[in-house]
């Protein structure tokens, strides 16, 4: 398979050309599990791993490679592994804050052109959670498409309710509306999958992003659970992993995500809350909190029922999560360079 049919274009190629050399070839990252990794060159896929001297370089797990990500690797043991050695710049990326205390990023794939943002019509639609993956993707430059799936499960004037509800808290991406048990839709989705472009499916587990992968594969190349008495599927995949489409495109399936954390996702909410900043923009006071301050622009929409009050709450929780983390990361970098500056003047003193 060329390197161009993965999405390696003369950019990127050119890039390539000056990071790997002559003695490193590029190759595009389409698996990762627990710090495995599989890349895909122009001879086929293989095992990798990152060199040691990658590892001690690297400053944090963000600038590990991730699905998607381009890179420069070694080919050993005749074809059969590589060494990576070297990650090219991303253009764009998804990231949330790590799992658990640690104040960090952690990438989720990189190199993606469109996100497509799943929710099952039944019991998965959630706009809270829906702006939240909308920060997500439009923070890391990508276009997002909203897909509502399991269109089949209600009736279609509460498909529309649920179509009208997404317009009403301002988001203008593409909506699709699917089914899996019908079809309908799936041609809508491939208009969307550009051959050479990478696009990746975002959302929670069991609405039914596999069983699409494998529609668009063309069978059932990967397994799905038996869907529950509810109506939504038991989702099965396990790891991140980029797939090469019959047509040419590429997609990414993942896990379903339980932790969205936002970190310096500050451009992702602008975007995705365009209609609140528009409005805060004609407030009378420039640091109008859109409590009880007269002359507030916002509160006036909400009066007019121009825009709901749960977007707002939604807006500012996001707004003031990201902000906070963004502290607490600044805090750590302090406190690490301080402690880097103890040990230096240290060991400077016993020498």
């Amino acid at each position: 398979m060329k390197l161009e049919e993965l999405g390696l274009d003369s950019e990127l190629a050119q890039q390539a050309a000056a990071l790997c050399g002559t003695d490193l070839a590029p190759a595009r990252v389409t698996a990762v599990d627990r710090g495995r990794y599989l890349v895909r060159g122009e001879d086929g896929e293989i095992p990798a791993e990152l060199t040691g001297k990658f590892l001690h370089l690297a400053e944090s797990s963000a600038e590990l490679p991730c699905v998607g990500d381009w890179v420069c690797v070694q080919v050993r043991d005749g074809g059969t592994q590589a060494s990576i050695h070297h990650v090219l710049p991303r253009r764009t990326f998804l990231r949330r804050k790590a799992a658990g205390r640690d104040v960090e990023f952690q990438m989720i794939a990189a190199n993606i052109d469109v996100a497509f943002i799943v929710q099952s019509c039944h019991f998965d639609f959630n706009l809270p959670r829906l702006e939240r993956y909308l920060v997500m993707v439009r923070d890391g430059g990508i276009a997002p498409v909203v897909l509502l799936t399991k269109t089949d499960l209600v009736s279609p004037p509460e498909l529309q309710g649920l179509i009208e509800r997404i317009h009403g808290i301002g988001v203008d991406a593409p909506i699709v509306c699917l089914s899996n048990v019908t079809g309908t839709g799936v041609d809508e989705v491939r208009h969307h999958l550009a051959p050479g472009k990478t696009c990746c499916l975002l959302g929670s587990s069991g609405v039914g992003k596999t069983t699409l992968i494998n529609r668009l594969l063309g069978g059932d190349a990967l397994a799905t659970g038996e869907v529950s008495h509810t109506g939504e599927g038991r989702h099965t995949t396990t790891r991140r992993q980029l797939i090469v489409l019959p047509h040419g495109a590429m997609l990414i399936d993942m896990p379903g995500m339980r932790e969205l954390g936002l970190l310096g996702a500050g451009e992702g909410i602008t975007d995705t809350f365009a209609d609140i900043h528009a409005l805060a923009a004609q407030c009378r006071y420039p640091d109008c909190t859109h409590g009880s301050e007269p002359g507030c622009a916002v509160r006036a929409a909400i009066e007019r029922q121009e825009l709901s009050e749960a977007h707002l709450r939604n807006y500012e929780k996001l707004r003031k999560e990201s902000e906070f983390h963004d502290l607490s990361q600044q805090e750590r970098r302090k406190k690490d360079r301080a402690f880097g500056r103890f040990l230096h003047n240290y060991k400077k003193q016993r020498d």
